[in-house]
């Protein structure tokens, strides 16, 4: 999905309702949605798994403790979001 599928899906929502993240496919445990990281790569291992990265750190992210090991080269943008736990 892409942000602006999500954004059309979450127009029609009440606007006050809280999101709420499943764990997994299944459902098997949820958490609220606590924030969302940076854009940037996504690489996909498989259609329900992969990895995320960076295309170039911030002097920010530098600081933070990421290095190159956080750089992917390739993948595709996208925006990762959290769950509370």
């Amino acid at each position: 999905m892409k942000v602006k599928e999500l954004i059309r899906l979450l127009k029609q929502e009440d606007q006050e309702k809280l999101v709420i993240m499943s764990s997994d496919g299944e459902g098997n445990s949820f958490s609220p949605l606590a924030d969302f990281g940076d854009t940037d790569y996504y690489l996909a291992y498989s259609t329900w798994s992969g990895e995320i990265g960076y295309s170039k750190l911030t002097e920010k992210q530098k600081a933070e403790g990421y290095g190159d090991g956080d750089i992917l080269a390739k993948g595709v943008l996208a925006l990762v979001i959290y769950p509370t736990n």
